[in-house]
């Protein structure tokens, strides 16, 4: 069984950039101008999860993200992008400061139980003419 947790992987695409976590009004109040980058994401993760039968992990993981955008587009920084997907991937409710119920179905998508599961990072950032990112969550 330790063998098959240690392959659990999920990757996906999503168009723009990932929400940034940037300052200490949670990303997930509504209206939050970054509402728009975390239904984004959420979607593409629920898109992803029912795909492949995904269900939230419970042990370490690793976070790695691919981030693509125009040369000289410098909006945002790793480690704010990085912590944007960590709050948006983890399970909402367990930690919830705020009301969730704007974000309909989508406050189910979850791809580990809390973000204080990631014990591993990557983040690469490559040029292209339109803004996307890869995210790719593995059991350690």
């Amino acid at each position: 069984m330790a063998e098959t947790l240690a392959r659990a992987a999920i990757s996906f695409d999503v168009s723009g950039l990932p929400p940034l976590r940037n300052e200490a009004l949670s990303i997930f109040s509504a209206g939050h101008r970054q509402a728009g980058r975390v239904r984004t994401l959420l979607e593409a993760a629920c898109e992803a999860a029912q795909r492949t039968g995904w269900t939230p992990l419970a042990e370490p993981v690793a976070l790695d993200v691919v981030l693509r955008r125009p040369p000289g587009h410098q909006r945002g920084e790793a480690t704010n992008f990085l912590g944007g997907i960590g709050d948006v991937l983890r399970d909402k409710r367990r930690r919830a400061s705020v009301s969730l119920a704007h974000l309909g179905p989508l406050v189910d998508v979850a791809l580990y139980v809390d973000d204080h599961q990631i014990r591993q990072l990557s983040f690469r950032e490559e040029h292209a003419d339109e803004p996307s990112y890869t995210v790719r969550v593995s059991a350690l």
